[in-house]
C-alpha cells in the first residue's frame, strides 16, 4: 500500500511540471518569431527600395544605342565632315542564349532581308550548320572515330574538327541559308546585352516594314538608325581630319584598354587619326540609354524601350576657309603636274603648303602631295605638313640675321660684312650660289635679298667668336650647335609648332660632333644658311609668322570653336572658343627686326640681278618673304648609308602680305627635286596662294 501511494505521488507530480515546460518552449519560440518579425520589418523599411531596384535589373536592363558624331564646319559655315542618316535592323542579344537559339532568330530574320553585299565565308557556314545539334550529332557519326574520341580530344578539338570536316564535304547550301549564316555571325558577335546592326546599309523600305510587322516574332531585333561620315564639299582636307573605325572593325587595338575603361563597347566606331581621334571625346556625344526587358521564362528579349535618345556629338567649326583650302590644293596640284611633266620628280617626296594668320596662328589653309619616288604613285599628304622634315635652305636666313643682331655681332647701323668664301681644309669651298668676286661686302639687308651664303657664314663666326684663318683652322665653342638652335627654337625652327593635330615631329637635327668627338665646324657654318637641320612646313609657317607679326610664336590652330548643331542642322550654337596662344616672345628690339623686314621687302621688291623673288612683285597689296634651296640627297629607306645617294634640290618659299600690315603669311615646300631643276614651282605656288587670298578677302 506504501508502494501504491508512493508510486501515485510521483505521477502527480511529473504530470504537474509538464505545462512549465511547455511555456517555456512556446516562450522560446515567441521570442524568435517575434525577432525575425522585427528583422523583416527592419529590411523591408530600410532596404526595400533597393532589393526591388535589384529584383527590377534581373527584368529590365538598361543597354547604350550610339548616337551621330559631331559635325565639322570650316571658318564660314560650310560643312566639311558631316553624318548621313540611314535605317538599320539592330540586334540586342539577350541573356543566356545559346547559339541554336541566335540561329533560329536569323533563321527568322533571312525570310525578311537579305544581305547581298557581304558574303558567307565557309567557317560562317559551317557555324550556321553546326549550331543545329541534331545536324552536329549526324556530322559526328560519320566523321572518323579518331576525329571524335572523347576520351583523347576536348570538345573543342571535336568541334574544330568537326567544321574542317564540314567544309571538306563542300555542301550544298542556298541563298536563305548564306543569308542566314550571315546573320548567324553577326548576331554571335554581340555581348550579352549589347547591340549590333545587323543590316545598316542598302536597307529597303519594304525590308523595314517587313520586320517591323514581325518584330513580336524576333526577339531582340528592332529597326533603329545609324549614320555614316560624309564629305559633302570634297575630301581635300581628309588627310588631316582623319577617319572613323568601321562597326566591324571596333575599337583600335592599340587603345583598346584605354576606350574599354571609357565605357566604350568592342564594336564602337572611334576616330582612329587625326582631328577625328584627337577630338573624339567631343566628337563621340553622349549615348541613348534603352530600357530591356527580360522574360523571366526563358531570358529572351520581350521589350526595348527609349529610356534616354542620347546626346549627340559636338560639332567642331576649323579655322580653315573651304573655298581657299580647294585653292591651295589646286594650285599646288597644278605646279607639282608640271614639275612631273618637266621631268624633275624622279625623287620627289611630293609638294607641301601652308596659310596662317600670322597675329592668331589660324590655319588658313593646308595642303600636301605625297608621292613614292619607287612607284611614282601620288596621294594626298596634308598631314606631310607636321610629319615630314626636310632641309630647307636659306627661308632661314631671316631666323640667323636676327640671331647675329641679338648676340651683338652686327647692329642695326653697322652689319656690313666683306663677301669672302669660306675655305676650310679637306673641303669644297663654301661660297653663294652667285660668283664669287660679285660683290666685296654685303650689308644684312641685301645679303638677304641676293640669299647670301657667304653672309650668313661671316655673321657666324662673329656671332660664335670663333677662330678662323682661311685654309689653315677653324675653332668654335663646344656649344656652337646649342647656341644656333636655342636662336631657331625661338622661331619654332627644330621644335613642335603645338598644333592641335596628333604625330607632329620636332625636326631633324643633324649631327654636332663627328665619331672622334670632334664639333663638325663646317655644318655649324652650313646650319646659318640652312643646309644642315630638316624642318617641317609647319614650323616655317611657324617662323616667318613671328617676323611678320613682330616678334609673337603663335600656336597654330586648326579648331576655332566647339558647340552644338541644332537638330535641324541649320545653326550652331558656340559653347567654346579657342583663343590665340602665345608660346614665346622673341627678346628682339623693333630696330633689329627692321633689318629682316627691309630685307625680305627687297627679296621682291628689290633690283638687284641676283634677287630671288622679284616675280611676286606684282602682287597687290605688297609682298615681304624669302626663297629657299637646299643641296640635298635622296634618301632610299631600303638603303639607308648609301654612300652614293642621288643629289637633289628641295625648294621652299616663306612669305607674309601686306607687307606693312600682315593678315596672311604662307610657306611652300618642293623637296628632293632634280638637281638640274629650273622651275620656281614654288613662288608660282606662292603667287597664286596671295593673290587668291586676297580675292577672297579685298583690302579696304
Amino acid at each position: 500500500m506504501k508502494y501504491l501511494k508512493k508510486l501515485k505521488n510521483s505521477t502527480k507530480k511529473s504530470t504537474s511540471s509538464i505545462p512549465t515546460r511547455m511555456n517555456i518552449l512556446l516562450g522560446v519560440i515567441f521570442i524568435l518569431f517575434a525577432l525575425l518579425i522585427i528583422q523583416s520589418g527592419h529590411l523591408q523599411l530600410n532596404y526595400g527600395s533597393r532589393f526591388r531596384a535589384e529584383v527590377d535589373t534581373s527584368d529590365r536592363n538598361l543597354v547604350q544605342a550610339n548616337v551621330p558624331r559631331g559635325i565639322m564646319y570650316d571658318s564660314k559655315g560650310r560643312v566639311l565632315v558631316g553624318n548621313e542618316s540611314k535605317n538599320a535592323i539592330t540586334y540586342t542579344r539577350g541573356m543566356n542564349l545559346t547559339t541554336k537559339g541566335m540561329k533560329e532568330i536569323s533563321d527568322d530574320l533571312s525570310q525578311y532581308i537579305s544581305l547581298d553585299g557581304d558574303s558567307a565565308t565557309s567557317q560562317d557556314l559551317a557555324t550556321y550548320y553546326l549550331s543545329d545539334t541534331r545536324n552536329y550529332s549526324d556530322l559526328l557519326a560519320k566523321m572518323p572515330k579518331e576525329q571524335t574520341d572523347a576520351t583523347k580530344l576536348s570538345s573543342t578539338q571535336i568541334y574544330a574538327n568537326a567544321v574542317k570536316y564540314y567544309i571538306g564535304q563542300k555542301p550544298q547550301v542556298t541563298d536563305k541559308q548564306k543569308s542566314a549564316s550571315i546573320m548567324l555571325r553577326k548576331i554571335s558577335a554581340a555581348s550579352m546585352l549589347s547591340t549590333v546592326y545587323v543590316k545598316n546599309n542598302n536597307l529597303t523600305d519594304k525590308e523595314v516594314a517587313l520586320v517591323a510587322e514581325h518584330l513580336s516574332e524576333l526577339p531582340g531585333v528592332n529597326i533603329g538608325t545609324d549614320w555614316t561620315r560624309v564629305y559633302p564639299n570634297g575630301d581635300s582636307v581628309q588627310s588631316v581630319i582623319g577617319r572613323v573605325s568601321s562597326e566591324q572593325a571596333g575599337l583600335p587595338s592599340d587603345r583598346l584598354q584605354y576606350y574599354l575603361t571609357q565605357g566604350y563597347l568592342r564594336n564602337d566606331r572611334v576616330g582612329t587619326s587625326y582631328l577625328e581621334r584627337q577630338y573624339e571625346p567631343i566628337l563621340r556625344g553622349t549615348k541613348a540609354l534603352n530600357q530591356v526587358n527580360i522574360s523571366s521564362s526563358d531570358n529572351t528579349i520581350e521589350e526595348i524601350n527609349t529610356v534616354y535618345p542620347g546626346s549627340k556629338g559636338s560639332s567642331l567649326t576649323f579655322t580653315l576657309d573651304l573655298q581657299y583650302q580647294q585653292m591651295i590644293s589646286d594650285s599646288l596640284n597644278k605646279y607639282y603636274q608640271k614639275a612631273q611633266a618637266d621631268g624633275v620628280t624622279k625623287y620627289s617626296a611630293g609638294a607641301y603648303a601652308v596659310a596662317t594668320n600670322p597675329k592668331t596662328g589660324a590655319i588658313l589653309g593646308i595642303a600636301g602631295i605625297g608621292r613614292n619616288p619607287k612607284t611614282g604613285e601620288t596621294y594626298s599628304d596634308a598631314l606631310g605638313t607636321i610629319n615630314h622634315a626636310f632641309t630647307m635652305g636659306s627661308v632661314i636666313k631671316g631666323a640667323t640675321v636676327l640671331g647675329g643682331l641679338m648676340n651683338g655681332a652686327v647692329t642695326p647701323q653697322s652689319n656690313t660684312l666683306p663677301e669672302e668664301a669660306i675655305y676650310l681644309r679637306g673641303t669644297p669651298v663654301m661660297k653663294s650660289v652667285y660668283p664669287l668676286g660679285t660683290f666685296s661686302a654685303l650689308n644684312a639687308q641685301t645679303a638677304l635679298e641676293v640669299s647670301s651664303n657667304i653672309y650668313m657664314m661671316q655673321l657666324t663666326l662673329r656671332w660664335l667668336k670663333a677662330g678662323y684663318v682661311a685654309n689653315d683652322y677653324i675653332t668654335m665653342p663646344q656649344d656652337a650647335f646649342v647656341q644656333m638652335r636655342n636662336i631657331y627654337s625661338q622661331f619654332g625652327l627644330g621644335v613642335k609648332t603645338g598644333i592641335d593635330l596628333p604625330s607632329e615631329v620636332a625636326g631633324y637635327p643633324g649631327r654636332s660632333f663627328d665619331t672622334k668627338g670632334n664639333l663638325l665646324s663646317g655644318s655649324a657654318l652650313a646650319l646659318s644658311f640652312g643646309n644642315y637641320d630638316g624642318y617641317t612646313v609647319m614650323q616655317l609657317a611657324q617662323y616667318v609668322s613671328t617676323i611678320a607679326n613682330g616678334g609673337y610664336r603663335m600656336k597654330p590652330y586648326l579648331v576655332k570653336s566647339i558647340g552644338q548643331t541644332t537638330d535641324d542642322n541649320k545653326s550652331f550654337m558656340t559653347q567654346h572658343t579657342n583663343s590665340p596662344e602665345v608660346l614665346n616672345k622673341i627678346d628682339f628690339t623693333s630696330e633689329q627686326l627692321q633689318v629682316v623686314k627691309e630685307g625680305f621687302s627687297q627679296v621682291v621688291h628689290g633690283h638687284n640681278a641676283w634677287g630671288t623673288a622679284h616675280t611676286l612683285a606684282d602682287i597687290q597689296p605688297a609682298v615681304a618673304g624669302k626663297t629657299g634651296t637646299a643641296q640635298t640627297f635622296y634618301y632610299d629607306p631600303d638603303n639607308p648609308g648609301n654612300p652614293n645617294a642621288p643629289e637633289t634640290t628641295t625648294s621652299s618659299f616663306v612669305g607674309y602680305a601686306p607687307a606693312d600690315d600682315p593678315q596672311i603669311a604662307i610657306s611652300v615646300v618642293f623637296p628632293d627635286l632634280d638637281v638640274n631643276s629650273q622651275g620656281h614651282y614654288n613662288l608660282d605656288v606662292a603667287h597664286e596662294m596671295f593673290t587668291n587670298y586676297f580675292k577672297l578677302n579685298p583690302q579696304k
